[in-house]
Order: structure tokens, then C-alpha cells, then sequence
């Protein structure tokens, strides 16, 4: 998998700047979903009480391990998948997403946790990259998303439309940035990024029954 080397690559060229960034004024205890190495770790503000960073994959946890030794806030590092969150309704006052939704096989569900782990009215903080509004640029996401990214990238797809899919799982947008980030002059099929803050809504109620009416001469309900 040639993704820690695509990640790293961005780190070096200066994506720590869009994680301070995207965690500035960041509250309460937190769930980091999809932690990948931990790169996030060492930009939370003293304002986050925990961080339990959930990762899936050994190799990258054993490295957040060690990241989150040097964090400068408490940071509880869990095995754990984004469609099934191993925690109760309402648990979190912050989610993370970096570098992430384009990786989980399932998308919605995804989201769908992330909303019901968080109390309603806590934030989804996100740094994703997104589908090129270039034709061209777009043309070759699809080429890449057919063939060998997801294969060479952990999963990645190129071509999700994640602003869309946040607001489709019950939160409401309230400050989004999109900027080109690439680290070479040839454009890079991820340099598209979205960074920005999410509130997440009440969940909705369950429906109700409309109650059965009783017809003149019907049988009783049995």
C-alpha cells in the first residue's frame, strides 16, 4: 500500500498548517475517526479534555500509538471501523474526519455513526479531499478510481462528493474553505480539499403511527 508514502509526502509540504486549522477552537472530548498515524495529534488545542482516536489498521495503530505518547493532550488510541462505532449515543462533543471519507467503503454509514456518537449540536471538524471541478482533472479521477488508486491508496476514491454527503447525514455546514493543495507542479488527482466545521442536528424523531381507524360493521383487529 503506497499510502503512508502519499500521506507523508503531504506532511512535508505543509498540510500540518490545514490540521491546525481545521482543530483551532476544537472543544471537549473528541473522537478522531480514522487516525490513520496520528498526524493529527500534536495540533489539538489544550480546549480538548480527550481525543479516542479510532483506526482500523494495525500498522497505522501502532504508529498512532507512539504519536499519541508526545500529544500535547490526552489522546486514547481504539480498533475500532467507521461504520460501527464502538460507543453509545451522543458520547462526543467533536468529530474528526481527515484524509478519511474518501477511504471508508461505506460513505452514508459512516456519516450516519459519526452523527449519532456526537451530542446533538456538537461539531464535525473535516479536512477531505474531493472530486475535481476541472473536466479534465475529473476525467482522470475516474480513470484512477477505476483501475489502481483504491488498490495503491488504502481504499481512497477519488470522485466522492463529500460536502454533499455531510449535509445529506444531518449536519448543517457552518464555515467550509475549499483550496488547492498540491505538493509538485503536476496537479496531483487529490488536490482538491474541503476544510471546514459541521453541526450536527437532532436526530430525527421516530415516526409515529397514525392511528387505525374503526369501520362500521368490520371485524375486530386481531
Amino acid at each position: 500500500m503506497a499510502w503512508p508514502l502519499i500521506a507523508a509526502t503531504g506532511e512535508r509540504f505543509g498540510l500540518g498548517k490545514w490540521r491546525r486549522q481545521m482543530l483551532e477552537g476544537a472543544g471537549g472530548r473528541v473522537i478522531e475517526v480514522g487516525a490513520g498515524a496520528g498526524a493529527n495529534f500534536a495540533h489539538y488545542p489544550a480546549t480538548v479534555t480527550e481525543v479516542v482516536a479510532v483506526e482500523p489498521e494495525p500498522a497505522l495503530r501502532r504508529r498512532a500509538a507512539r504519536a499519541a505518547r508526545k500529544a500535547p493532550v490526552r489522546v486514547q488510541v481504539r480498533a475500532g471501523n467507521a461504520e460501527s462505532l464502538p460507543f453509545e449515543d451522543g458520547t462526543f462533543d467533536t468529530a474528526v474526519t481527515s484524509l478519511v471519507l474518501c477511504s471508508v467503503p461505506d460513505q452514508r454509514e459512516a456519516l450516519a455513526e459519526i452523527r449519532r456518537v456526537l451530542r446533538p449540536g456538537g461539531e464535525l471538524r473535516f479536512l477531505e479531499h474531493v472530486r475535481a471541478r476541472s473536466s479534465g482533472l475529473l476525467r482522470l479521477q475516474r480513470v484512477l478510481d477505476a483501475t489502481v488508486w483504491p488498490r495503491l491508496a488504502g481504499g481512497c476514491h477519488l470522485t466522492r462528493d463529500t460536502e454533499s454527503a455531510i449535509k445529506a447525514a444531518g449536519f448543517g455546514i457552518s464555515r467550509i474553505r475549499r483550496f488547492s493543495f498540491q505538493p509538485c507542479l503536476v496537479p496531483a488527482p487529490t488536490s482538491l480539499l474541503i476544510l471546514g466545521t459541521a453541526v450536527a442536528g437532532a436526530p430525527a424523531p421516530p415516526a409515529k403511527r397514525a392511528p387505525r381507524r374503526k369501520v362500521a360493521g368490520a371485524p375486530p383487529t386481531i
